[in-house]
């Protein structure tokens, strides 16, 4: 496999996606439609880095535009495919669920139609651990995941069983990756990590839904992007695979960890609790460790300090970057 399609290149996930994809070897044409979802200011940072590559070839441009895609087939030899665009964050999809469909599901079977058609015949697909609202912890992958509590879970269980078809139907090898909790540098601004060392830094409130006795399993982005590329490299006929950080981790305790790192206090304000939101998430990785031979070598704290250091390296710039 020389030549890798990825979709959303520009965002957290794809940008370190990318970056293993061109050390090991790889040709990477690099999709994404450089929305505004969050300030675009991140994304262009991260496509400016690829792009001094030669190996890193860009099209802006939406995955829900098929005739565009088609034409990107048609243009290049196509080894694999790893789907990272996606509309993600549970709020936001309660505010505007119409993009989560079009962007997560039908932009997802435009992928699939297309390398039917041209036989490409290796799918990687990002999914979420928050299709497991209401199973018992921890999330093993073989839990019906059948009441999705926002439209965010919902579109990423339609895409899963989208795939799914696509493999029974035409024999594309699928491996359907369920992330946990995604942070690190060059991360997402929606995302409480960076919203909290943001707002700590910068001497303003942060926001806690609830009381911050929520938990989650915090996966850091070098070993997701890792877990990714292996998921390509691997065939698994049609596999829905964990990548987490197998341990669940409380709110508060990260904000303990954010103060320390920064030397500064937080100033808290509390809200309710989202109804979308789960109360806990903690990922099973056995079959990440038997399929992929994958589990995370980064721990929380490593990977806060790591973060909170990025952070000051680059905190005049980041002071201009707006939170959704």
């Amino acid at each position: 496999m020389k030549t890798v399609l990825l979709t959303g290149a520009a965002g957290f996930i794809g940008y370190k996606t990318a970056e293993i994809l061109i050390q090991k070897g790889y040709n990477v044409i690099g999709v994404d439609n450089l929305n505004n979802y969050y300030d675009v200011r991140l994304k262009e940072y991260r496509l400016k880095n690829l792009e001094k590559d030669n190996n890193f070839k860009f099209y802006q441009v939406d995955i829900e535009n098929f005739g565009v895609l088609k034409v990107i087939f048609e243009d290049n030899k196509i080894d694999g495919v790893i789907n990272l665009a996606a509309r993600a964050g549970v709020r936001y999809s309660l505010i505007d669920p119409f993009v989560y469909v079009r962007t997560n599901i039908t932009g997802t079977l435009n992928l699939l139609e297309l390398m039917k058609d041209k036989k490409v015949k290796k799918f990687v697909l990002a999914s979420t651990s928050s299709l497991y609202a209401g199973q018992p912890m921890p999330f093993k992958e073989d839990l019906p995941v059948n009441t999705p509590i926002s439209p965010y879970a919902a579109s990423k269980k339609g895409a899963e069983a989208l795939a799914y078809s696509y493999h029974h139907l035409y024999g594309i090898d699928v491996t359907v990756l369920r992330y946990f909790t995604v942070y690190g540098p060059i991360g997402r601004p929606d995302m409480s990590i960076f919203r909290f060392i943001k707002w700590i830094d910068e001497g303003k409130p942060i926001e806690i839904f609830g009381d911050g006795t929520q938990s989650r399993d915090f996966t850091y982005i070098d070993d997701i992007a890792k877990g990714t590329v292996k998921a390509l490299e691997t065939e698994t006929g049609y596999e829905i695979i964990n990548l987490g950080g197998n341990k669940p981790y409380e709110l508060n305790y990260v904000i303990e960890l954010i103060e320390e790192y920064l030397g500064k206090k937080a100033e808290k304000i509390y809200k309710p609790f989202h109804k979308a939101d789960l109360k806990a998430t903690w990922a099973n990785i056995e079959k990440a460790k038997r399929i992929l031979d994958w589990e995370p070598q980064v721990s929380l704290e490593e990977g806060l300090k790591k973060t909170v250091d990025w952070h000051i390296e680059n905190r005049e710039w980041l002071k201009n970057i707006n939170l959704p």
